[in-house]
């Protein structure tokens, strides 16, 4: 790669990153991927503090072996699933449709 296209790419990239757009694309992911992040990180948090501090709680039967401890384990995963299933969701809709115009410009630019 010589220095004009790395020189080229950069102000491609620069030009593109102000755009209202990018800008949007942004606040599109933050809007999503912060408050998941948040949620999934108390819910996690929960399951380690009762497991330390509640540990007679966690104990507690629910349906033959299996206690408050396990589903809470359980719930975990689900939860993970789940949340990378709302991602794909949120990215294919709200996401990508700017994300490829935009990608799209960086290309063409670039080529020139």
């Amino acid at each position: 790669m010589t220095d004009k296209t790395t020189t080229q790419q950069h102000q491609a990239y620069e030009r593109i990153h102000a755009t209202d757009d990018f800008q949007e694309l942004r606040r599109r992911y933050r809007g999503f991927a912060f408050p998941a992040t948040v949620a999934f990180m108390v819910w996690y948090l929960l399951f380690v503090v009762s497991a330390n501090w509640l540990p007679g709680f966690m104990k507690t039967p629910l349906v033959g072996n299996v206690n408050v401890a396990f589903m809470f384990g359980i719930l975990q995963f689900a939860s993970t699933f789940l949340i990378a299933w709302l991602y794909a969701r949120h990215a294919n809709s709200a996401l990508d449709p700017i994300a490829g115009r935009l990608d799209d410009e960086y290309r063409q630019e670039v080529a020139q």
